[in-house]
């Protein structure tokens, strides 16, 4: 299955820097959770643009919290 968008489309949407607000890459156009960052050499980033980063950030947090609660 072809995705919507090519990897160089993409890789453009990453490197631009009108979708960075400071440290957090935001573009709901990019259906990637996960992007690397504007120096790839940095790491990877979250997209705070798709609803499914939030998603994951906060069953990453609960986890911590209850392992936390009931150990």
């Amino acid at each position: 299955m072809k995705s919507k968008f090519e990897k160089g489309k993409l890789d453009t949407m990453s490197k631009d820097p009108n979708n960075w607000r400071g440290i957090f890459y935001v573009n709901k156009k990019d259906p990637r959770i996960v992007v690397p960052k504007l120096y790839p050499s940095m790491g990877w980033t979250l997209n705070f643009g798709n609803i499914n980063a939030y998603l994951g950030l906060v069953t990453i947090i609960s986890i911590i919290i209850v392992v936390q609660l009931f150990s």
